[in-house]
């Protein structure tokens, strides 16, 4: 297969050299057809994630399907008035001109997606792709396997390859495809993987996106409404069995309020869980042996305050909460990416809004606080890809804003509009007239002409 790589990407390349892909009309079929096809073949799709992640048929669509068939929708509706040719001013320097931006499709394109959200982390970057005009090869991540085969399956049945296709594979594969040539590539995973991605993407100059990771915290004020944050942070941290890349992962706590809040978590556990979470429909399974491994070592066994227990062989460890945590230890030097929760208290929120600087920029921050002058605070002073007052996760439900990291987290963002903007590059064009051409500009350059220009352009 691999040897086909090339092939493929040639068809890619002869395709998007026919420029059909630059008709908008074209475009939207594409979509259109995408879209009724994931919808043909939900049942299997569903089938897919629960034999990958024992994940229910509602947590599919309610966090990979419905944002991707609304996503696709958006882009049918508006590429149209994306796509036009934007008019800008030109200036006195260019009198008389008019100038103009072109947005257009970089051409072939890779989106690397990632395993804890197969099917939005890879298809909705592909959707981002495809309505900008550019071809795609998308190469899912080999570990969530099935669902792997189920996009594989049905992409690659119902789309030539010269326009949208499935490379199956693990690290082997991607390192091979690195090699080749794309126009711009995409990737979605953890950032010591995303150093290695820009490094091979410099060997051909190829622009791209990352979206990384980090530890996302979660700052608790003494003046939150604790029912609403414990209730809001137990759906976002143990939605995915914790495996989500902008959860919380770790809490902020104001000493005032630590143990009303963890009494308000233990409540809500059971609510949204039950008495038992590992007999939960929505409680997802880790996604394999390597990282269960992992993760059981992150568990400080003396600060467990609820869960704490785990089966190897179901790969479920319990919604897990830690007390008197640390930046010292384990738990807080990696990015967690599973169902344990640290919490730090603090008594100033300076040296909460301190530590969480001295760090790497996280790729999401959120805030519990009613305090507009906090939320400006940490709003102005803390750098971070992009997140929420008073909730969690629920800002990249949002079509309008940008998703995407900074720093350590990311470079580069997508959904909506800005996804577009990102497979797009913004080609500047000034047109002039013949009539007139401003003889101040060419030599000899004299103290007149120095004057004059200074006069126009300063």
């Amino acid at each position: 297969m691999k040897n086909n790589f090339k092939n493929i990407l040639d068809k890619q390349s002869l395709f998007f050299d026919s420029n059909q892909s630059k008709d908008t009309k074209f475009r939207v079929i594409q979509l259109k057809k995408l879209l009724q096809v994931l919808k043909a073949n939900e049942s299997l799709l569903n089938e897919a994630l629960y034999k990958d992640f024992k994940k229910s048929a509602f947590e599919t669509y309610e966090t990979e399907l419905a944002i991707i068939y609304h996503e696709i929708k958006i882009a049918i509706n508006k590429l149209k008035s994306w796509s036009k040719i934007k008019r800008v001013g030109s200036g006195l320097s260019n009198f008389p001109g008019k100038s103009f931006i072109i947005p257009e499709p970089f051409g072939n394109v890779l989106v690397i997606g990632a395993w804890n959200y197969p099917y939005q982390l890879s298809i909705l970057p592909a959707v981002s792709a495809l309505a900008a005009g550019n071809t795609v090869i998308i190469k899912p991540s080999e570990l969530s396997l099935n669902a792997s085969n189920a996009m594989a399956k049905i992409i690659n049945e119902n789309f030539d390859e010269g326009i949208l296709h499935v490379i199956e594979g693990g690290v082997e594969e991607t390192t091979v495809l690195l090699k080749h040539p794309f126009n711009y590539i995409f990737y979605t995973g953890s950032t010591t993987v995303g150093k290695i991605i820009m490094r091979a993407a410099t060997e051909n100059l190829t622009p791209l996106a990352l979206e990384l990771g980090g530890k996302s915290p979660t700052i608790i004020e003494n003046d939150a409404n604790l029912k609403m944050a414990a209730k809001r942070i137990v759906w976002g941290k143990f939605l995915n069995g914790g495996q989500t890349c902008v959860a919380p992962d770790y809490l902020l706590v104001h000493e005032s309020i630590k143990e009303k809040l963890i009494t308000e978590i233990k409540e809500q556990i059971k609510v949204i869980h039950g008495e038992n979470p590992k007999e939960s429909e929505a409680f997802v399974r880790i996604i394999n042996p390597r990282h269960f491994q992992r993760l059981l070592k992150l568990i400080d066994n003396e600060k467990v305050i609820i869960g704490g227990d785990a089966c190897e062989n179901e790969l479920y460890i319990a919604p897990t909460i830690l007390d008197n945590v640390s930046f010292d230890d384990e738990v807080m030097k990696e990015e967690i990416f599973g169902p344990i929760l640290p919490i730090i208290t603090y008594k100033d929120l300076n040296w909460a809004i301190t530590q969480i600087k001295s760090r790497p920029k996280p790729l999401a921050l959120y805030l519990f606080s009613n305090s507009s002058i906090v939320q400006k605070k940490v709003l102005q002073e803390v750098s971070f890809g992009g997140g929420a007052i008073n909730d969690v996760i629920m800002h990249l439900a949002n079509s309008k804003l940008p998703f995407g990291g900074v720093g350590n987290s990311g470079m580069g963002n997508y959904h909506g509009e800005y996804g577009f903007k990102t497979f797009s590059h913004h080609k500047s064009i000034i047109k002039k007239t013949n009539w007139f051409e401003p003889w101040f500009k060419y030599p000899p350059y004299t103290k007149g002409k120095l004057n004059l220009i200074r006069k126009i352009l300063g």
